[in-house]
């Protein structure tokens, strides 16, 4: 069974707030889910998350896969390190040369 951590939503038209849940990977994005470890609400400044970080450290260690939104969320709080990623080369002038 493929586990994601994702962002299901709550709140009215146009006044998001979210839960963070795990779920099966299968199911829809506001369905059943296996545990809930908080919640994200976007609309103050700062953003305000809310986070079980030790439910979540063990999700992570069972193999539960974040979203790339998630994953953001994660790396803010400290529990996922910051992805690497290689400088973008543009192919078209390396070819020309």
């Amino acid at each position: 069974m493929a586990v994601k951590i994702r962002l299901t939503r709550l709140g009215d038209k146009k006044n998001p707030f979210y839960r963070i849940i795990v779920a099966d990977a299968r199911k829809t994005r506001d369905g059943q889910y296996l545990e809930k470890l908080g919640t994200y609400n976007p609309l103050t400044n700062p953003a305000t998350i809310q986070l079980d970080k030790e439910n979540t450290a063990k999700w992570l260690k069972n193999g539960a896969q974040p979203t790339e939104t998630m994953r953001t969320i994660l790396v803010k709080e400290g529990l996922l390190p910051e992805k690497k990623t290689a400088p973008k080369t543009d192919k078209k002038k390396k070819e020309s040369k």
